[in-house]
Parts: structure tokens; sequence; C-alpha cells
């Protein structure tokens, strides 16, 4: 029987979720000291896939019934692994680990207005308006008027994880759709396979073939990227779904960021200055109220 209090195990399960995800941004910047960007991404969903698929086949757990599922990881791979995933590790070459995190929180904001447009159960509402609004608010204060005004590469790095955000959007209408009636922990596995077939081609034209030769903490940070972020992550994401629902799962929107800037400041001593620290407060304002005004359904 399934519940969607938020019981303390569920409580823990989410603080988990939030720091391994949180941590993911420092893994990124980690594993960039020795890797491309495209590398890093590949070994992430490689690495990914393959432990998930083990989970699969160690839980029996039944395969998709028809063929036509592999097509629909394709294009789930694209939105929710290769594109994202490849736009934040190539943005964070250019800006700090806890400022992605910030405006990777936006995610839920494009979920919101992408799925307003396509569904008709998800009409954006004045409430949910109202916090979709003033999380943008947040997203352009934590930019700045800088990257508003000219393309320099740190505008381009924070426009390509906003990109991020969108993709992810896209992502989560299409899944609605694509993914209905499958094992989680099986689709999850499908996705992150589809993903490969965009991300290894790409890495072997543009970077080539991995040297391998990497240092520990390029190994430690795609380590991380690949088992923690997203295979064991997956796993406590879609059993807190199973517990909690949809709307208290997007709480772990709130608490990635926090982590994101404790550990780029404990590690590389990052340091945000108060405008992008208020339009995190401004962005968590929003996520807030966009939360509160969730239908009672979800």
């Amino acid at each position: 029987m399934t519940t969607t209090r938020l019981t303390p195990f569920v409580w823990l399960l989410l603080g988990a979720l939030a720091l391994i995800w949180g941590t993911s941004f420092l893994s990124n910047r980690a594993a960039l000291e020795g890797a491309g960007f495209l590398t890093v991404v590949s070994f992430r969903v490689t690495g990914g896939a393959l432990a998930l698929w083990l989970y699969v086949a160690a839980r029996r757990l039944p395969l998709p019934p028809h063929r036509g599922y592999w097509g629909r990881f394709l294009v789930m791979g694209l939105l929710n692994n290769a594109i994202p995933f490849s736009l934040i590790v190539w943005g964070q070459q250019h800006i700090d680990s806890a400022l992605a995190a910030i405006l990777n929180a936006s995610t839920a904001l494009f979920g919101v207005l992408v799925a307003a447009a396509v569904f008709a159960d998800e009409r954006l509402t004045l409430a949910r308006g109202v916090g979709v609004g003033i999380g943008f608010a947040g997203v352009v204060l934590a930019i700045g008027p800088e990257a508003l005004g000219g393309l320099t590469l740190t505008a381009a790095g924070q426009w390509a994880v906003v990109g991020a955000a969108l993709s992810y959007g896209f992502a989560g209408a299409y899944a609605r759709y694509a993914i209905k009636g499958l094992v989680p922990e099986v689709a999850a596995a499908g996705m992150l396979s589809g993903a490969m077939v965009w991300l290894i081609p790409a890495m072997l034209l543009i970077e080539g073939v991995p040297s391998f030769a990497y240092a520990a903490p390029v190994w430690a940070g795609i380590g991380w990227l690949a088992f923690g972020c997203s295979a064991v992550a997956y796993l406590i994401y879609y059993r807190i779904l199973a517990l909690a629902g949809a709307g208290n799962l997007s709480l772990v929107t709130l608490l990635i960021p926090p982590v994101a800037i404790v550990a780029g400041w404990a590690v590389y001593g990052e340091r945000l200055g108060l405008r992008e620290l208020a339009g995190f407060a401004v962005l968590a304002t929003g996520l807030w109220l966009l939360n509160r005004a969730r239908p009672k359904t979800a």
C-alpha cells in the first residue's frame, strides 16, 4: 500500500536524492579536469545504463512488451539525458557548479509550462502562473544583466544550463506517453541506453577515443556520475514517486542547490555573490508557490 504523506522515511530518501544530485555538479567539475564534456557524459550514461540493466536482470523485471519502446527510449534518452547532460557539463566549463545547480532548478518551471501547453488537465492556473513568473524572475536575477546584454562564454554557460532545464521540461511531457506501463527501473535503463546511441558517436567524432589515463579525482567524478547520480539516483527517485507522489517528489528541486552550493564551497572554494544567492531565494519562492498550487491529485 502506498502513501502520499511525507513520512520520516520519505524525507530521508528526499535528502539522499538531493545529496546525490546536488553533488553531481561537483563531480562534473572534477571529471572535466581530465576529460572532455562529451566523454564525461558518455561515461555517465554508459555506466548508469550498465548498472541499471544488471539491477533489472537481478530482479527479473519485465522488459518492454514490444519493440516500439526502443524508439521511444531513443527520444527519451535524447531529451532527458543526452541534451541536458551535455549542456550542463559544457556550461560548467565556464560557470561555477553552484550557479549551474541554481539555474538547473528552473527545470520545474519549464516542466509546468510545457505540460500546460500539451495536456488539457495541466492548465496553468493563476496561482501556478504566479509561481512560474516569480521563479523565472529569480532565474533572470541569478543570471545577471551582463548575460542578457551580450554573449560571453560565461553567459553562454549559464544559458546552456537553462537550455538543459528546457529539455528536461519536454522530456517530462514526452515521458507521460512514452514510458507508460513500463517498470520504472526498466524505463530508466532504456533511456540511458538510448542516450548512449546519441552520445558515443558524438564523443568519438568530436573528442576521439577516451585515453582512460585519468587521474584519481577524474575517475572518482566519473564513477559517482555513472553509478551514484544515474543508477542509484533513479532507483531512489522512483521509490519516492511510489511512496509520496510527484508533488512531494518535486520538493527535491528546492534541496539540490543548497547541497551544490555547500559542496562547491567546501571542495573548490566557490563563492556565489549576493545577486546569485538572491536569485536563488526568489526562484525558491516561486518553486514553493508552484508546489503549493499543484493539483491535489498529483
